[in-house]
């Protein structure tokens, strides 16, 4: 579908959402910009009428829950083999983005358009998309009127009709537990993985494959390691990312409101899991013009402050939090020097 096809797509997608006969899209009224929206009112995707735009919004979660069928490394054409690896976004995105504190995307168009200090330049929502097209699935960019990106983006634009702009919505995110006063510890969370996580993800961290001989067809449970897995660029190869996320939905059926590890024993286990070898991006170093910006846990240099990449990786970061602050205290910004 090309660009034109998929403007006359979202002419009617707005008709539709705007329309109050439309039952998918009816529900309370949204909240007043900037208040935070504890209920999400979310459209069903099976009541959209069977037109364009229904079945591009279709194929949009087809896209999120089975990444590697449509843009895996092993598609049959190979012009769209965009991933680089087999997992799925619903991988990361649990319940194909509804789940709290399971890194939803229920916000996603409304919060796009957005700056991104790891580019230190605006993103649109495809441009975010095609960050974890590079990050996460190991891959390359899509073309911005590729079929996938514009039926994930349509996916997207369904799943915010009701979430105004700059609205914020609680359980975004992986959440936020409780950090720990020393270095998350990756040797104890050997122990908690082989205890709590390898019967699911194997004792490799290899997952496990909807078939043993063919890893194009997926993963019931993605690895979390390895060179199918996401790369050291990804959000999350980082402790913190992965530690709350361990914690609201781990094992699988957790949720945030009965968690099953505790902070501890989640981050011990995060731990764990990012000390194991992962594909490598390239130009990570090249990452966060202003390292004032840069993510206390990202784990590659260079920092703005005088800490180890070790403290950083895994805390504690208490520390390194009171150096930042005080840094920006003193001056604007600090540039990357591999950017000069």
């Amino acid at each position: 579908m090309g660009g034109g096809s998929f403007v006359r797509a979202v002419v009617i997608a707005a008709g539709l959402i705007a329309g109050a006969g439309a039952a998918w899209a009816q529900g309370a009224p949204p909240a007043a910009t900037g208040e935070r929206i504890t209920e999400w009112d979310i459209p069903q995707i099976s009541t959209l009428p069977d037109d364009e735009f229904g079945r591009l919004v279709r194929f949009g979660r087809s896209v999120l829950e089975a990444t590697y069928a449509h843009v895996g490394p092993a598609v049959a054409d190979p012009a769209m083999r965009f991933a680089g690896n087999n997992l799925a976004c619903a991988n990361c995105h649990l319940n194909d983005g509804r789940k709290k504190f399971g890194l939803p995307l229920v916000a996603a168009d409304a919060d796009y358009p957005a700056y991104s200090a790891r580019t230190a330049r605006d993103l649109t929502l495809a441009d975010r998309v095609n960050q974890c097209m590079i990050r996460s699935m190991n891959g390359r960019p899509m073309p911005a009127d590729a079929r996938p990106m514009l039926a994930l983006l349509a996916y997207l634009t369904v799943l915010s009709t009701h979430i105004p702009e700059d609205a914020k919505i609680s359980g975004a995110g992986a959440g936020q537990m409780p950090e720990l006063d020393r270095a998350a510890d990756p040797v104890r969370g050997a122990g908690i993985f082989r205890a709590q996580c390898a019967d699911c993800h194997g004792v490799s961290g290899e997952g496990v494959r909807r078939n043993g001989a063919d890893a194009a067809l997926g993963y019931g449970v993605p690895p979390l390691w390895g060179a199918d897995s996401f790369n050291d660029g990804a959000g999350m190869s980082r402790l913190m990312t992965l530690a709350n996320f361990a914690h609201n939905n781990m094992p699988n059926g957790t949720d945030w409101l009965m968690p099953q590890l505790s902070p501890p024993d989640a981050w011990d286990v995060a731990a764990f899991v990012e000390s194991q070898s992962r594909p490598a991006l390239a130009g990570l170093e090249r990452d966060f013009p202003d390292l004032l910006r840069k993510p206390i846990d990202a784990p590659y240099g260079p920092y703005a402050d005088g800490f180890s990449a070790a403290q950083h990786k895994y805390g504690p970061y208490a520390p390194i939090r009171a150096e930042i602050a005080r840094l920006k205290a003193e001056k604007s910004s600090v540039p990357n020097p591999n950017l000069k």
